[in-house]
Formats: C-alpha cells, structure tokens, sequence
C-alpha cells in the first residue's frame, strides 16, 4: 500500500487501552482494542476521508499517528521517520509539521485566554518569532480564517460555535505544518457553518499544499472534501478506495449499508433506492467478536465469517477490502 509520494505511512497499527480492576492494587483484566491493526498511507496534498459509526476508533487513529496516544505496537511514518524510534529532539521538531483540529470548539479553546494567545502559544512553545513578530502572525492567521484581526484581546466566549472552530483552524495552522489531522471538525457545528469550515479547510489546503486526515461520520460531507475514503468498523479498517469507487463500485457489506442512509438530493431516486437497516448494536470493543468483527451483523455472513478474519487486500487495482465474499455482497444488498 506504501507509495512514494507517501507523506504519512501507517503500518499494522495497534492502539489498546487497559481495563484495570482493584483499588490498592490494580491490575490488568482486559482492554479496549480501539484500533486494532490498520495500515494505509497518506499521500502528499491529499486529503484521506476516515469514516465510521461513532466508537469504531476513528479519533484514536489520529491521535495515535500524532503520537498524543503512544502506540501498543506497529509502526507511524512521517516523511521516513518512523515517529515511535525517533527521540525527543527530533519529535519536537516533527511536531511543528504535524497538528490537530479538535472536535469540540466548545471545549479545545483556554477559555481564560484571549484569541491572540491561544493562537500564538505555539509558537511561544516553540520560541518563533520576538513578541511583536508573534502578534502581527496571528493578525495574519485571522484575517487568514476570515476573522476580524482586531478580535486578537477578545475571549473564546465571545465568539459563535463557527468562529471557534475557525481560531482552532488558525492555531493549528500558526506553525506552518503540512499534515493536519481534522478530528471531525465540523460535527458540532450547525449544517450551514459546516459547509463554511469545510471550504475553508478546502482553500487552505489549495494555498499551502496541506496533507488532511479527515475525520467525520458524515459522509457526503466528507465525499465532497476528499481524495480517498477509508471506512472503518470497531477498531479496523473495512475498506478503502477513492471517493467515487466507494460511492458507485462499493464491495463491503458494511459500506454499502452505511452508504444507503446517505441521503440523496432527488425525491424520485431517493423513493426508489433500497435502504439498509442493521439490525442489532456495535459489539464492545473490549471484547470484539471472532473472525470477521461485522459478522454479527452482516446480512450475507457464513459460517467462515465466524472464524476467519478477512485479511485486508487489494481486490482491484487501488481499492482495498476486508471481506470473503465481495461479489456476493454487491449482488444480494446493491
């Protein structure tokens, strides 16, 4: 799956949290296996949509490629480096090119700082800039997200659920980074402002050949933002292809499922598609089934599903799927 033009590289990636019991003593007694060995790499100036039903892992992804989550094993590639080996000098330095938007705008901003500090803390941290040249760079990352300049003494408070969320846009952007990973950035957003951020994000990317990892669960949103989509499903990765192969060539059951709620802007077609309900509930991450984890809800699953678990591997040229009976799926559910 590795390409050359790979900026971001991720290779059997694990990420399980303990599940401790005792109150003077505690000791492990299981774990939540939130991302479970994935791999799939990012290209430069691509943007690589992560989609899924809320718990599958999708936030753990990013934060664990950013290293705010340390991985419990594989491996993270930024540029060569595999970020898991690399020391703390070196880290430090990778992170300037490497940032986060948060999900929540309510909550990822000081609310004891005004604007012009939560922007430029960054670059404080990293000791960029003498005072002044800070202040006239967080005029610039304003005026930048379509914000008045002269808000920079105002505080979080002070603004729309939409305006944060577009400071949380500045200060990602403060220090000049090429990879972003939007952690779904606009889910707690109104449906109007959504589609601001998104363009905004979308003209950014434009203008300094940004590398996204788009994270959200809603997916036209998401097909209108990115190049490839990734589908996600309790801890692994189910598919993965571009975002027109995903919409008109689909081959996991889960997919096509999860893409027949997505709505469609014609009453005719949208009367006459075939919806697809799931019956039953996500199963636990601490304790996911064997084999094939959608299994459990898979309209088409055999007795193989229960004990095999598909391997993840190219069927088409490109396009990248986790299921034993592919054909079958497309022909019973599309």
């Amino acid at each position: 799956m590795a390409d050359n033009n790979s900026l971001v590289r991720v290779e059997k990636l694990v990420k399980h949290f303990p599940i401790n019991q005792g109150i003077i003593v505690q000791r492990q007694v299981g774990a939540v296996k939130a991302v479970d060995g994935i791999s799939f790499d990012i290209k430069q100036g691509e943007t690589l949509g992560l989609v899924g039903e809320s718990g599958c892992g999708k936030s753990t992804t990013g934060r664990t490629i950013l290293q705010l989550h340390k991985p419990t094993s594989g491996k993270v590639y930024y540029k060569g480096d595999e970020l898991g080996s690399v020391n703390e000098t070196h880290m430090r330095k990778l992170r300037k090119d490497m940032q986060i938007i948060f999900q929540d705008p309510y909550a990822s901003l000081n609310p004891r700082m005004t604007i012009g500090d939560i922007i430029s803390e960054p670059l404080e941290i990293h000791k960029i800039g003498t005072p002044k040249e800070r202040q006239e760079r967080v005029r610039e990352l304003l005026d930048l997200v379509r914000l008045n300049p002269f808000f920079i003494k105002r505080y979080p408070h002070e603004f729309s659920g939409g305006q944060r969320q577009r400071i949380g846009v500045a200060r990602a952007l403060a220090l000049n980074p090429e990879f972003i990973v939007c952690d779904e950035p606009i889910s707690a957003l109104d449906v109007s402002v959504q589609a601001q951020v998104v363009n905004l994000l979308d003209e950014l990317q434009s203008k300094f050949d940004l590398t996204y990892l788009f994270i959200a669960h809603d997916l036209s949103m998401v097909r209108h933002i990115s190049n490839r989509i990734a589908v996600m499903y309790l801890g692994k990765l189910v598919e993965l292809t571009d975002k027109d192969t995903l919409f008109f060539n689909k081959m996991h059951p889960y997919a096509i499922a999860l893409l027949s709620a997505v709505p469609i802007p014609d009453p005719i077609l949208e009367r006459q598609r075939k919806r697809i309900i799931l019956e039953g509930d996500v199963p636990s991450p601490a304790h996911p089934p064997s084999g094939c984890r959608f299994h459990t809800r898979c309209p088409i699953a055999q007795e193989r599903c229960k004990i095999e678990d598909p391997p993840f591997e190219e069927k088409e040229p490109g396009h990248w799927v986790a299921c034993h009976f592919t054909k079958k799926a497309q022909e019973q559910m599309l």
